[in-house]
């Protein structure tokens, strides 16, 4: 599974390298993607009840789980441990701007609110459950930046608090844990990136129901996408940065258009904490469906 996520891993980051210099050669674009995204939420937001999509939202009605993680059921003592290989897996996530100007002209507050689920709907000799669904509320403060660094355009500086949770109770079931954040978004023409750093809060230990977590998910995440026309084609990589013991996921996407509203959505993800019920199983999944806001 490592070899299958480097190979994927460095191809992807050179054609991500190759398209980045096909677009210096053919000179610099009036307005990049990433600048574009952020116009269209600042017309959304002179509205008063303005609402605007914060991560994509997204509803993929077959994925199939290569190795479904029976683990939790175990040890919870549950006689349904058959989970199906196929299952539907959707996110809504959506922030609201609470207080333009809060340290300036260029800062603003944002609550925001992610939710993603897995659903069991295929399985009818087990009811159809949730396997897991996740919850993350957050609160951040965005800085509007125009740095150049690195040949790339730094657009933006968000520093926040995110809690996340399954909402279960104290059973074996239970996940969550408290971050710290900062996140640094890059543009040049149709590239866009961004790295995400994070501290985990400290628990004690016979609260912590995510032991080591760190372990599996890492200190941090980084996301890129390439706009090419109307698809656009998207990396996720988490890495614990460590020669012993080394774990982490890659995530790929592609969407394309196929409505005026809708875009079609492929989703590739292997490695640890696709949910906070798997974030210490390793997995693989490909999944198939429909997105109605995506990153670029």
């Amino acid at each position: 599974m490592v070899r299958i996520a480097r190979s994927t891993i460095l191809f992807f980051m050179a054609w991500i390298a190759l398209s980045g210099l096909c677009q210096a050669a053919a000179g610099p674009e009036p307005e990049g993607a990433v600048s574009r995204r952020l116009e269209a939420e600042e017309a959304v937001k002179k509205s008063p009840w303005a609402i605007t999509p914060h991560r994509p939202n997204y509803i993929l009605p077959y994925t199939y789980s290569f190795n479904p993680n029976v683990k939790p059921l175990k040890e919870a003592g549950s006689d349904q441990t058959n989970l199906d290989n196929a299952e539907v897996k959707f996110q809504i996530s959506f922030k609201l701007p609470a207080w333009e100007g809060i340290l300036g002209s260029n800062a603003s507050l944002y609550f925001a609110y992610t939710q993603i689920s897995l659903w069991q709907m295929y399985n009818s000799d087990n009811s159809s459950p949730f396997r897991d669904t996740n919850y993350e509320p957050e609160g951040f403060v965005r800085f509007d930046t125009d740095y150049d660094v690195l040949g790339l355009k730094n657009r933006g500086i968000s520093v926040g608090f995110a809690h996340q949770s399954n909402g279960r109770g104290n059973d074996a079931y239970s996940r969550s844990w408290n971050r710290l954040y900062a996140n640094f978004v890059f543009e040049r023409g149709n590239f866009g990136c961004s790295l995400k750093p994070w501290y985990r809060i400290p628990e004690d230990e016979e609260d912590d129901d995510n032991r080591h977590i760190e372990k599996y998910l890492g200190y941090g995440e980084f996301l890129a996408g390439y706009k090419w026309g109307d698809m656009v084609f998207a990396m996720m990589l988490r890495n614990n940065l460590r020669s012993d013991g080394n774990k982490g996921a890659i995530q790929l996407d592609w969407t394309f258009p196929l409505t005026r509203k809708l875009k079609g959505y492929v989703q590739f993800f292997n490695g640890y904490g696709e949910s906070l019920i798997d974030y210490d199983h390793a997995n693989q999944r490909i999944g198939v469906g429909v997105l109605l806001s995506d990153w670029l």
